[in-house]
Order: structure tokens, then C-alpha cells, then sequence
């Protein structure tokens, strides 16, 4: 936050006026974003400033991921329809970056901003209405405008453009939904047959657990209600040496970025949580010698060890809240302070995890590049 103090001499009157200023739309350090646009408004959009030119860009590729992310594709998801078009307006030529910053668009197609109008002078629990409204004054409530979801899509656009650099470093990354409400995976990641993933609505590899999810999702929707779950995402093929201690440990930003993600409510990496009930013996990654070059007997640490990655697969979990908006009536109060019944209307995801799987990939993809550009001054 940035606040400006103006003091203002009206006559023999002193008045001192305060402006608040929206910080934090920008992600990065090298390969840096900043994404604008709200919910409702024209567009949603991304400057990419630091992508390596000659860098092959393909649109399609692009579109391929928001796809992944959009809303309406399917019934468990929020019936919203957006085609979800990537528009460039600078920084790729002829199919190539050419250095400059990139800008990329999505115009909003299927707004229905009268949906919200019931909402003009509710604060929702557990949204960021009252928030917003305590540290700016003002806020947007068709959608949630900058606090909507919708901003994840410039991410994933960037995210695209990731994982095109990280492509040619041989580093892959895979997301999927492991855990919806009660129902889990069973299977550990390296039994799973993750080219899966895509093969069900709810991104889960495991056929007969995605099934129960996605029953469950829609007994949920149903009810007018909502539900959380966990996504894991995996990072194969990274080199050791990735990461900047002391503050900038890649887990650390690894969090950040996870942590900025709507509805987003935990991070864990490695063994995790789990890990804290095991002693030092069971929890050491020990290393041995194959075929003269050290690996770890086990991956307790998750690919990361002091804040840098250490050639392991990068496994970390993402837990996400159930959708703030439901139909269900709830308790609230409203902008006059006083207590009101609220029954959301419009159109809202009754279970997030699904479209969130290329969000956390995307992410994810966007600290390794600039870990990756960032490692290149770190020796002669």
C-alpha cells in the first residue's frame, strides 16, 4: 500500500486528504508480470516485462491453457461462458518475443453485471467486500472486480509462456486435484499414471476417486452450497542450484505465489504437515552414490533443501477453501451496519480445485523461470 498525504490550505483551514493507493499486481523479479482488469470491466489482461526474445510463441498454446482454466466447462463448474481469446497487442512478432514487454488481453464477453446488484450494499462472509471497503473506501461488487478469481487468467497466460522457457530446460509440470472434501487419492504420485489427469472434469488421475469427487461436487451444488479440496503439483526435471537464501528461498516464493491464489488456504511441501509427527531418522533425505552422482534415498524435503532445489522432483500441496458465495441464506450486515439475511445469487463454482489445477501450474511455472534467469548471475 502506498498512501498519499496532500495538506491542503483553504484560508485559515488545514485539511489533510488521503489517498490509498492498489500495490501488489505485480509478480517477479526477472521475468516480471503485472495483470489488470476486473471481473466485469472490458478485459483481463498481462504485461510481461523480461521474457528472453526469439522465445516461439504459439497463440494456440496460450488458448489451450485458459481453456483448461475457463468457466463453463463443465457441470461443476460455474456456467459463466467465456471464449477466453488471448489478444496480443506488443512484444511477439511473427510467431517470436522480440524483448519488449508483452502485453496479452482477454475481453469479457458474458458479463452479467446486474447479477450483483443485490450485493451493492452487502458485505458477503467470507469475500473480501468489508476488506477492500476498510482499507480503500471503495470497492467493486460486480464479481469482486480485482479480488475475483478472473485475474487468474492473465496469470495462466503468462504461466504459458513459462513453461515455453522451461520447456527447453527439459522441466515439466503437472498439477491435479488429490483431495475433495473427505475423499482423497490413494495412490502416492509416483503410481499414478498422471497423462490422466485431463481425462475427467475434476483433473483427478485416479478414475475411481475422480468419480466420487465429482458425485460429491455435484450432491454439493445441489444443496446450493459449496466445498474445498487439495491440489498437488509436481515439477519434474529440475536442476540443482535454484533458489536465493536468505528471504527468496524457492519455497518460500513457491508459497507466495500459491498463497496469492483465490481461495488458496494452505501450502505444504514435501512431507509437510505429516512430516512434523516422524523423528530425524524417518524424515532425513540420506544421500547415496548412483552411478557416481549423489541422489537422495528418499524425498522427504520435496526437491527443495535450504531454500534451493536440489535435482529432485519439487512436490508441493495447495489446500482450497469452499467458494465464499453459495445459495444457502447466511447472516451478514450490510454497509449501513446493520444485520441483513443474504442469499447469493449469479453464477459461482460450487467446488474451485478443478479450474484451479492449471492456475497453481501456471504459478508455479512463472517462479521456476525466474529462478532459473536469476541462477545465470549467480556464478562466473
Amino acid at each position: 500500500m502506498v498512501c498519499l498525504e496532500y495538506n491542503i490550505n483553504i484560508k485559515s483551514s488545514s485539511l489533510i486528504i488521503t489517498f490509498e493507493k492498489m500495490s501488489g499486481n505485480s509478480f517477479g523479479k526477472l521475468f516480471k508480470i503485472t495483470t489488470f482488469g476486473e471481473s466485469h470491466g472490458t478485459a483481463i489482461g498481462v504485461v510481461i516485462d523480461g521474457c528472453p526474445a526469439n522465445l516461439s510463441i504459439d497463440i494456440n498454446d496460450i488458448h489451450k491453457e485458459l481453456i483448461r482454466r475457463k468457466p463453463g466447462q463443465s457441470a461443476i463448474t460455474t456456467s459463466r461462458n467465456e471464449e477466453e481469446v488471448p489478444e496480443v497487442l506488443s512484444g511477439i512478432f511473427e510467431g517470436k518475443s522480440t524483448g519488449a514487454p508483452i502485453c496479452i488481453v482477454v475481453h469479457n464477453k458474458d458479463q452479467k453485471p446486474q447479477d450483483y446488484a443485490h450485493l451493492k450494499d452487502a458485505f458477503r462472509p467470507s469475500h473480501a467486500d468489508f476488506t477492500y471497503q476498510s482499507k480503500y473506501g471503495i470497492r467493486d461488487y460486480k464479481g469482486s472486480g480485482r479480488a475475483s478469481a478472473r485475474e487468474t487468467l492473465a496469470r495462466v497466460i503468462a504461466g504459458a509462456i513459462a513453461k515455453m522457457i522451461l520447456s527447453k530446460h527439459q522441466i515439466s509440470i503437472q498439477a491435479y486435484v488429490s483431495q475433495v472434501g473427505t475423499i482423497k487419492c490413494n495412490e502416492d504420485y509416483t503410481n499414478l499414471d498422471l497423462s490422466k489427469i485431463e481425462n475427467n472434469i475434476v483433473r483427478c488421475p485416479e478414475e475411481n476417486i475422480a468419480n466420487s469427487m465429482i458425485a460429491l461436487i455435484e450432491k454439493v451444488k445441489h444443496a446450493g452450497d459449496s466445498i474445498g479440496g487439495v491440489i498437488t503439483c509436481i515439477v519434474k526435471g529440475v536442476p540443482a542450484g535454484l533458489g536465493e537464501p536468505v528471504f527468496d528461498k524457492l519455497n518460500a516464493i513457491l508459497g507466495q505465489a500459491m498463497l496469492s491464489i483465490n481461495a488458496c488456504k494452505g501450502f505444504e511441501i514435501g512431507s509437510g504437515f505429516y512430516g512434523c509427527t516422524q523423528n530425524g531418522s524417518e524424515q532425513n533425505d540420506e544421500w547415496e552414490l548412483v552411478d557416481n552422482k549423489p541422489v537422495t534415498k528418499t524425498n522427504n524435503s520435496g526437491g527443495i533443501q535450504g531454500g534451493i532445489s536440489n535435482g529432485n522432483d519439487i512436490l508441493f500441496r495447495c489446500a482450497f477453501k469452499p467458494a465464499s458465495t453459495i445459495a444457502i441464506a447466511q447472516q451478514t450486515v450490510n454497509t449501513e451496519l446493520a444485520p441483513i439475511t443474504l442469499e447469493a445469487k449469479g453464477r459461482h463454482d460450487p467446488c474451485v480445485v478443478p479450474r484451479a489445477v492449471p492456475i497453481v501450474e501456471a504459478m508455479a511455472a512463472l517462479v521456476l523461470v525466474d529462478f532459473l534467469l536469476q541462477n545465470k548471475a549467480s556464478r562466473i
